[in-house]
């Protein structure tokens, strides 16, 4: 009999996954265009970067919100409907040049992303199993990391070339074609077990680890991304490096996030607090680093590498136990995970911002993110603690 480590993972599992890559490209793909989207719109780099805040404080509303409002809707229906806002909201941003309209379009976006990833998240561990269900997340979860390697970049390379509102048509145009396939693939809800029920979803989130699990997604994603989401004024401004260079920075950092969240998927299933202990160490250690040789291009290109390497490794861990500690009622658990991720993106983002513009100057969103990371350790010892209780 296959070892759960060697078990083939359904066809499901890398659909939903190729859902993530769109995802995970529009969220990032403007940190590679904040001075062609701040040129056109006629607002600061600082201003252009709200667009990545915006987008975090629509999935930490929207996510639980719309797992809430979705729960009784057939889960393929609810995957394949995210697909197609998602379209809607990336044309009002090609069509619009009203800096509002754009933040609202990627609020709207952002809605559609939280359904996708809590619904998505809790399809594919059922799917994979108990026992294949961080690995099966990892690869969802890394259709997210490859957006860095290929779809951030090439977004990036796409918009200073032809201009930035190119990646949004490209990126509306795939998930219209996304929502047709998901729905014809995602095999129907079972009709046996329990009805989906907000009490239950609600009564699931009393266990205490559940709310630790949370603190540690905020604080992760607040760390990694406080520093990334303003990577490229800091390769600018402290490396000297040309502008049309940028994208293939955001390579290696998508490179190192993939490989970690492929490991982070494979080595959590067996390990997981050695995973998540090690990767919160290595995390505040690489942000430490970057924020005092930061002036050093080969050295800044290895530090952004590892940050997501190790950044990125902790999320298929910290969503699987999520997800396990909410029992027979995971969607709300798993669309609180993406919401508290995505919260402590946007405040980290929201707080580096500040630092930008602050006698730091471009190396202060990376000393924001610095500090938050050093805040990881508290909620992950006591998890582990009650975990060994």
């Amino acid at each position: 009999m296959p070892t759960p480590s060697r078990t083939r993972l359904p066809l499901v599992i890398y659909l939903l996954a190729a859902g993530t890559f769109l995802m995970g490209t529009t969220e990032f793909v403007v940190a590679g265009l904040l001075p062609e989207i701040a040129r056109d719109l006629d607002i600061t780099v600082a201003g252009a970067g709200l667009m990545i805040t915006v987008f975090a404080i629509g999935m930490i509303v929207g996510t639980p919100l719309m797992a809430v409002l979705t729960l009784k809707l057939p889960r393929r229906l609810t995957l394949s409907l995210a697909l197609l806002v998602f379209a809607v909201g990336h044309v009002i941003v090609a069509l619009t040049s009203n800096y509002a309209v754009v933040l609202g379009a990627r609020f709207l976006t952002a809605l559609a992303t939280g359904a996708f990833w809590a619904v998505a998240a809790v399809v594919a561990a059922k799917a994979a199993g108990p026992a294949a269900s961080s690995r099966a997340l990892g690869i969802v979860l890394g259709g997210g990391m490859l957006a860095n390697v290929l779809g951030v970049p090439l977004g990036a390379f796409a918009g200073q070339t032809v201009g930035w509102r190119g990646p949004f048509w490209a990126l509306a145009l795939l998930a219209a074609l996304g929502a047709l396939v998901v729905y014809r693939q995602v095999a129907p809800d079972p009709t046996s077990g329990p009805l989906p029920s907000v009490r239950a979803e609600l009564s699931s989130l009393r266990d205490g680890r559940v709310w630790l699990t949370l603190a540690c997604c905020a604080i992760v994603c607040g760390s990694s991304l406080a520093a990334y989401s303003f990577i490229s004024p800091l390769l600018v401004t402290n490396t000297g490096l040309a502008t049309t260079a940028v994208p293939l920075v955001l390579v290696a950092y998508g490179i190192g996030a993939l490989i970690g969240s492929y490991l982070g998927g494979r080595v959590g299933s067996h390990r997981p607090y050695q995973l998540l202990f090690t990767s919160a160490g290595m995390t505040f250690l690489v942000l430490g680093a970057l924020a005092l040789f930061s002036h050093h291009l080969v050295v800044t290109v290895v530090l952004v590498a590892l940050l997501g390497l190790f950044g990125m490794s902790t999320n298929p861990v910290l969503i699987g136990k999520a997800v396990g500690y909410a029992g027979q009622a995971p969607t709300l658990a798993s669309a609180l995970s993406t919401s508290a991720f995505n919260f402590g993106t946007a405040v980290g983002s929201w707080i580096a911002g500040f630092a930008l513009e602050s006698a730091l100057g471009a190396t202060g969103p990376v000393v924001v993110g610095t500090a938050i990371s050093a805040l990881y350790f508290l909620p992950l010892t006591i998890l582990a603690a009650r975990d060994r209780r």
